[in-house]
């Protein structure tokens, strides 16, 4: 029965995972933005978010899309994890158009801009080939708009919001 859990559990988490990478490449090109960079790194991406999945290090994931001049902040898209997995539950299921209309509602972003990934973690986490502590850019002067759950495997899953400038 044991096995059975672990076996499970490491499918949620690789279903989970999956899912962001491609929700967060979704946000990149439905955004105006080039995937080519993100796809690249797709593999270190996906190592570290099914490590700390797995280890239940992982918070949450942020995308930052910046303007490149001024390395200020245009909007941050954050999926925060939560770790509410059961092996009765066969439920799993991914909210595309919900995501979809989030993204069109947040709007294109500056052609020139970039974009970075994050991953927030607890402290204590094992390190991961391919990632580096570092601190994202200030939200001040921004407003949070939550979207809910977006992704869900048997419990295990993510709440997506984006950050705005307010006003």
């Amino acid at each position: 029965m044991t096995t059975v859990s672990v076996n499970t559990y490491t499918h949620s988490v690789t279903y989970v995972a999956d899912n962001m990478l491609k929700s967060l490449k979704d946000i990149i090109r439905l955004s105006g933005l080039d995937p080519a960079n993100f796809i690249e790194d797709w593999e270190v991406n996906k190592r570290g978010i099914k490590c700390w999945l797995e280890t239940q290090y992982l918070i949450g994931v942020e995308l930052e899309i910046y303007d490149p001049k001024t390395d200020a902040l245009l909007f941050r898209w954050d999926m925060d994890v939560v770790y509410g997995w059961s092996s009765d539950d066969g439920n799993f299921w991914v909210d595309t158009d919900q995501l979809k209309y989030a993204i069109r509602k947040a709007g294109l972003v500056p052609s020139q801009a970039k974009y970075s990934l994050l991953l927030r973690t607890k402290p204590g986490r094992p390190d991961v080939d391919g990632w580096q502590k570092s601190t994202g850019r200030s939200t001040a002067g921004f407003t949070r708009q939550s979207l809910g759950t977006t992704i869900d495997h048997s419990g295990l899953g993510a709440n997506t919001a984006y950050w705005r400038k307010s006003g």
